[in-house]
């Protein structure tokens, strides 16, 4: 039996919606029965994926990754209107008794309640705050990418990026045993987050001749590109992190790239890396990133908080600033 909090009545949900170029709303909707293997879950706060719902906003989704790029429950179709998301942590009110009142970390576009299959309601520990929780998908990429790149303990390892995703990867490289872990951005601002975390701050300029061992680049930017390339050692790996859209790339492929026998290798999180791939189910590896969110230092990477019904206006500045991290939408 599953049972039903809600009132007799149809209960409504509503969501954001990305609607034309740079136009966001909030849209109603009528939700239907909840079935066996399904719950009710009404969301405390979620987060914007800062780079991907940026290019979504601005309708730069390519006509060939509409599929591929599809948000797992999204609802309509790239360009517009899409209600796009995965970054909801909220409290089940209907479904299995085991579940009730449970906490959840639930890949679901903006929304103040919705349904979602019981299979994605992954439990946020009771020690991880909801806020934080919500870093689950971008902690899910930043592992990822680490087992992608082959890091290992006492690797000399750099970072070009200071975002969410970036300041993540440095994080978890950083507790490599012996790695020395340094993160490169053009905005200073980002300086005192990385020392929240733990993390040596430095100017692009500071890595060029590094001789990293393994390179991330998550800053979704020609120049960032080039300044991991750089960065690089002799037969080194640059981990490629950013979705830049629909824009044409200047990759630096002269110079030294040959000589040096960089691999360039793309990492991206709608599959398991292929070294875990046999082993590591996605249920397995969204777990494992919430673990991962234990650290209060995290707490550095929560941008700023708007409420839900502020978003449409909101929004489009704070997306199409290059300032700032992620944005965190709250509910309730």
């Amino acid at each position: 039996m599953t049972p039903d909090r809600r009132a007799d009545k149809p209960l409504t949900g509503r969501a954001l919606w990305y609607a034309a170029p740079n136009i966001i709303e909030i849209r109603s909707e009528t939700l239907s029965t909840i079935g066996e293997d399904e719950v009710l879950v009404r969301t405390d706060f979620s987060a914007i994926s800062r780079g991907t719902e940026r290019l979504v906003l601005q309708g730069s989704v390519a006509e060939s990754e509409w599929q591929r790029m599809r948000a797992p429950l999204q609802q309509g179709d790239f360009p517009f209107p899409v209600k796009y998301g995965y970054c909801a942590t909220g409290t089940v009110e209907s479904g299995p008794e085991s579940l009730l009142d449970q906490r959840v970390f639930v890949l679901h576009p903006h929304q103040d309640v919705f349904i979602a299959p019981i299979s994605m309601a992954v439990a946020v520990p009771p020690h991880i705050p909801a806020a934080r929780a919500t870093l689950a998908a971008n902690m899910e990429t930043a592992l990822n990418a680490i087992w992608d790149s082959g890091a290992s303990p006492a690797d000399r390892i750099v970072v070009v990026g200071a975002g969410v995703v970036g300041l993540l990867v440095a994080y978890l490289a950083a507790r490599l045993p012996g790695a020395e872990v340094v993160i490169a951005d053009i905005n200073p601002k980002r300086a005192p987050i990385a020392a929240a975390l733990g993390i040596k701050f430095v100017a692009p300029s500071a890595i060029v001749g590094f001789g990293a061992d393994v390179v991330f680049h998550a800053s979704a930017s020609e120049a960032g590109l080039a300044s991991a390339l750089a960065a690089s050692g002799f037969e080194a790996a640059v981990i490629e992190m950013s979705w830049y859209g629909k824009a044409l790339v200047n990759v630096p492929l002269g110079d030294a790239f040959h000589s040096q026998r960089l691999r360039l290798i793309s990492s991206q999180v709608g599959q398991v890396a292929p070294s875990h791939r046999p082993r590591w189910t996605y249920r397995r590896r969204i777990e494992a990133a919430l673990r991962l969110l234990a650290d209060p230092c995290l707490d550095a990477l929560l941008g700023t908080v708007i409420d839900f019904n502020d978003a449409p206006q909101r929004l489009p500045d704070l997306l199409n600033s290059a300032d700032g991290l992620a944005p965190l939408i709250r509910y309730r």
